[in-house]
């Protein structure tokens, strides 16, 4: 019925092929061999033909039966690898998988525990600007306060480029910390992260992350042509979680020991005391000579670090967004806007832009107040 209804709407044209097969959970050429198969032999050549076929290597049902009573009767207890030892003594010429596999079907023999995997340490990237890891740590710095500290460091040097407190890590926060670095160093090639949800969808709890429908900062990284890289577990970024274990041993200490206790002191002491005597102690050499940054030479970087929305112009010429009412000023590129797509910009200080194509039409204040009208090209 799915499939009827999905290849329905593609006859109608409602559907593409890609929307189609997505309906179904397959890709869009598993869908189209379906359409061929439907259409030579109707709902018949859609049916699973493994379904059908009994494998000839299947062993007979009383072969198990009389396996798992022979288990039961006299080896109860045993080992599989011990039983199975018997087993081919007394004639059996099965496999010592086929045996386990059996015995723990019929529930007489438990799983054993996954004795985990041999892991090798990963190398580190050959040049500064290959790898980056970012990440945010929540922790009492100063005493009776709970902030997150945004770290954005090179895999290849050990470097810390961006570091800073903010009250909560969040969208705003990453892509500050990766605005720091280019402004600094330029663009870099690839940034691991977890799979916060401000970096990842994750559809399903502990599953894979969405790599198609991109969160807003991964929208942003794509725009900047960064590959972004999900880790899958506190080991897979064991190096930034052995730094924050560093960081949140040392800056208490010496926060405490300068007298700060709120955040703005706080990150003045960052950038002007604690961040450079950390590089120079714990950066090492990369491996090769050489760089993966490249110089940023584009247009304004804060519309390309920044949250990005659509929206349609309302009868008024204003833009809903969030609660609050853009009003569209008059140019004399056209009478009006209504009905027009725009983008809504949001920058990491708050502030609003609205931008039709490559055309900035107007820039708000964070409450939503216009700012001088302005008309610029931007790339």
């Amino acid at each position: 019925m799915r499939f009827e209804e999905a290849y329905e709407g593609w006859q109608s044209g409602r559907l593409t092929q890609e929307e189609a097969a997505r309906l179904l959970g397959v890709c869009d050429r598993t869908f189209r061999r379906y359409i061929a198969r439907y259409e030579e032999e109707g709902l018949e050549g859609l049916v699973d033909r493994r379904l059908r076929q009994v494998s000839h290597r299947k062993a007979p049902v009383d072969e198990v039966m009389a396996l798992v009573e022979r288990y039961r009767s006299r080896h109860m207890g045993w080992n599989v690898k011990h039983f199975h030892a018997w087993y081919q003594r007394e004639g059996g010429k099965r496999s010592y998988t086929w045996v386990k596999n059996r015995l723990q079907e019929a529930g007489v023999v438990e799983k054993a525990p996954g004795r985990g995997k041999h892991r090798k340490r990963r190398e580190r990237a050959a040049w500064p600007g290959m790898l980056l890891h970012q990440d945010g740590s929540r922790h009492e710095w100063v005493p009776g306060q709970y902030w997150d500290l945004i770290v954005t460091m090179d895999d290849a040097t050990n470097e810390h480029y961006s570091m800073f407190f903010v009250e909560e890590e969040g969208t705003a926060s990453s892509l500050r910390g990766v605005k720091e670095v280019i402004e600094a160093r330029g663009l870099f090639s690839a940034l691991y992260t977890d799979r916060g949800s401000h970096y990842w969808h994750t559809p399903q709890a502990g599953g894979k992350v969405d790599k198609v429908h991109l969160t807003q900062f991964g929208q942003a990284m794509a725009r900047l042509g960064i590959e972004m890289i999900p880790a899958y577990s506190p080991e897979a970024r064991g190096r930034s979680e052995r730094m924050f274990r560093t960081h949140q041993d040392r800056l208490p200490k010496e926060l405490a020991a300068a007298g700060i206790t709120d955040m703005a002191a706080a990150n003045r002491y960052l950038k002007e005391v604690y961040l450079p005597a950390f590089n120079a102690e714990f950066m090492q050499p990369a491996q090769e000579e050489g760089s993966a940054f490249v110089a940023w030479i584009g247009d304004e970087l804060d519309d390309f670090l920044c949250e990005q929305y659509e929206r349609v112009v309302g009868k008024d010429n204003c833009v809903a967004f969030e609660g609050l009412k853009l009003q569209i000023p008059p140019d004399r590129y056209r009478m009006h806007y209504v009905k027009v797509k725009v983008r809504v910009h949001r920058y990491l200080d708050g502030r609003l832009a609205i931008f039709h194509g490559p055309r900035r039409l107007a820039r708000y204040t964070a409450d939503g107040q216009l700012q001088t009208p302005e008309l610029q090209v931007v790339a």
